[in-house]
């Protein structure tokens, strides 16, 4: 019988077996990041975890692979009292780190998660805290834009998807030409979703005659591939190497125009979509069809954003005169 012949030296191993060789050394910490399908929940992920790493002086995988609840309890705490952050912030980054350690349970990497032994901090799970603007507001931004030049005719168009449509401010910078198209006789958008699902939208038709007569200022109407909005001297920072706008640069585009019609500070990208749901279910709207444009999984998702039991009219501090 012949023998087994030895095994080769690591260097004179073949590609395809060093390449595993090699994956098999990334640190599963690496591997939990890379597995999330978002860029910026990788990017948010990453800073959370690292606030906890800072916050204790954690500076090896080895320790942060060993804390225990104890730690986790003197970072809620630290920073609840001590850096006074809102109780969203201190949840989300305590939902990172139970997702790091559900992944490094999951893959031996860790005995067991020690976030999950603490409280998080309570929220308001009745009504989220995104501004919203009022449908005078909402109109008076719709065309704040002049509708003269390339950059007021994108800023008046993606202000219509944000309004109109309701998009995430990441939806709408991913947005690519020929995803306005038409179903069924309905002008509609294509988008992808977060996690990376794609839908299909029909949208207002005003919010099609703004896409349309951008397009065909801009002139990049017949490249279907190509990015919908694109920034107009370049992103300030590299973002996306198709040329797509920073969604921060929708943010931005939101805050500004709000300030041109005197609105104060407070409002964002995500107001539009506050905006959006309420003013749609003031409409006769079901709230099922809202959750689908909204694309919410859960509809107690969608009431978060629903201000229609706002009503600062009625508010009993008008009634108390004296």
């Amino acid at each position: 019988m012949n023998e087994t012949p030895p095994l080769p030296a690591l260097t004179k191993l073949p590609g395809q077996l060093a390449t595993l060789i090699e994956l098999a050394a990334i640190p599963e910490e690496e591997v939990w990041l890379a597995s999330q399908k978002s860029a910026r929940t990788r990017r948010a992920y990453k800073l959370d975890v690292a606030h906890f790493m800072r916050t204790l002086g954690i500076t090896t995988p080895d320790q942060l692979r060993h804390i225990d609840h104890r730690a986790v309890i003197a970072w809620e705490r630290i920073m609840r009292e001590d850096q006074r952050a809102a109780a969203s912030t201190v949840r989300r980054r305590m939902s990172a780190l139970s997702s790091l350690f559900k992944h490094l349970v999951r893959h031996g990497a860790a005995t067991r998660n020690p976030v999950v032994d603490v409280s998080r901090p309570n929220i308001n799970r009745e009504e989220g805290s995104t501004a919203a603007f009022s449908k005078a507001q909402a109109r008076q931004l719709l065309d704040a834009p002049p509708a003269d030049t390339v950059a007021g005719l994108r800023d008046r168009a993606i202000l219509s998807v944000g309004l109109q449509v309701g998009l995430r401010r990441a939806e709408i910078a991913a947005l690519t030409v020929g995803d306005l198209h038409q179903n069924r006789g309905f002008d509609a958008l294509r988008l992808t979703r977060k996690g990376g699902r794609r839908d299909a939208l029909a949208i207002n038709p005003q919010a099609t005659q703004r896409i349309r007569a951008y397009l065909e200022y801009a002139g990049h109407g017949a490249e279907h591939d190509g990015p919908l909005f694109r920034p107009l001297r370049g992103n300030a920072k590299p973002y996306d190497p198709a040329g797509r706008m920073d969604p921060d640069a929708i943010d931005r585009l939101v805050r500004k125009y709000a300030a041109a019609i005197g609105l104060p500070r407070g409002y964002s990208a995500h107001s539009m979509r506050a905006t959006f749901i309420t003013t749609a279910l003031e409409n006769g709207a079901q709230l099922e069809d809202v959750q689908k444009a909204a694309g919410h999984r859960d509809p107690s998702t969608t009431k978060l954003y629903d201000r229609r039991g706002y009503n600062p009219e009625k508010a009993a501090s008008f009634f108390a005169i004296y």
